[in-house]
């Protein structure tokens, strides 16, 4: 990453206080976002992605415990007031979840709902608002913008809908859009619209994205820089280059592995990660992925590897140093 970041993370922690005791969803991780990049958070469901985003923006629930520190453009965002959060949320830094119609309020037409980030944030009249609303609907591809205006939630289908979604989270041109698992509802031919409109959106606004999903392929498509997470932990960050053909820590192998296959003849047989993500409330000793990992080492079972170095803005938490791509041979 070149020049300050935008949106920075230091040591942020998430815990959970439950009736089973304190449960750690993200653990010290480090993050930064720089203006105009997409960069890609990666990991299995659980793996603490969506919480580390949400603590930095005050949205975890009451039994949460965040420490550490994220900033927003130098200013602390853990310790600002809740009317701050709602500004900074609303204006400057905006979120599209997975499933629009959790987002989006079905009692409201689509215009209500476009035109009131403007009208409470933005302080424009309604006719502006109307107008600009319009201009973003036309912005996603969305036929017939003045029609949809009038329609609600339920009249549009899945990809449209997350275009709304979309478009409602751009309509106050923030500096940073997280999208959350954005097409993982959406049929293989909307998912390839969405990454393309998500593509278009940071050529034209210059917006920083973050892209939390648990498909690489989706990463492949977008991603500037990757961070890979792993029970509440970073576990490897590197340009998607360095993920992709370079990555050196076994889970960052195995998610790659995972990925469906297809020739010419048939699918290739799907490589599955053996085990299963671990409970948060009984984490393995030393590195979490060692009870799954090929690779493991004597003293994985006893120490937590620090994330290391291993290249230009390339690092790992891995103790082992050998090559990869070795995963069938070591654990036959």
């Amino acid at each position: 990453m070149t020049g300050a970041p935008i949106l920075e993370a230091r040591k942020l922690s998430v815990d959970f206080a439950t009736r089973e005791g304190m449960v750690r969803a993200v653990s010290e991780v480090d993050l930064d976002l720089a203006p105009g990049e997409t960069l890609a958070i990666v990991g299995e469901s659980g793996s603490g992605k969506s919480q580390m985003l949400m603590s930095m923006l005050g949205l975890v629930a009451r039994n949460a415990r965040v420490s550490g520190s994220a900033k927003f453009k130098g200013e602390e965002l853990l310790t600002a007031s809740e009317q701050r959060l709602n500004e900074i949320r609303g204006s400057a830094i905006s979120l599209v979840f997975q499933d629009p119609m959790t987002s989006l309020n079905p009692y409201l037409s689509i215009g209500l709902q476009l035109t009131e980030p403007l009208l409470v944030h933005k302080g424009v009249d309604r006719a502006a608002a109307a107008a600009q609303a319009v201009a973003m609907l036309k912005s996603v591809h969305i036929t017939e913008p003045e029609r949809r205006m009038e329609q609600y939630p339920h009249q549009l289908s899945g990809g449209m809908r997350q275009r709304v979604a979309i478009a409602m989270a751009l309509i106050c041109e923030p500096e940073i859009l997280i999208a959350d698992e954005p097409t993982t509802a959406l049929d293989v031919t909307v998912q390839a619209q969405v990454l393309s409109l998500l593509r278009e959106i940071r050529e034209e606004f210059h917006t920083a994205i973050i892209l939390v999903t648990h498909d690489l392929g989706v990463i492949a498509e977008l991603g500037d820089r990757v961070n890979v997470m792993y029970a509440g932990k970073m576990v490897e960050r590197g340009s998607v280059d360095d993920i992709f053909y370079h990555c050196r820590h076994p889970y960052t192998e195995a998610l790659e592995r995972s990925i469906p296959q297809f020739t010419k003849v048939r699918p290739a047989r799907l490589k599955a990660i053996s085990g299963n993500p671990p409970n948060p409330l009984h984490l393995p000793a030393g590195c979490a992925f060692h009870p799954r990992c090929p690779y493991r080492l004597d003293g994985c079972d006893k120490s937590i590897p620090p994330l290391e170095t291993v290249g230009p803005d390339h690092a790992k938490a891995c103790f082992y140093e050998g090559p990869l791509g070795m995963a069938e041979e070591l654990s036959a």
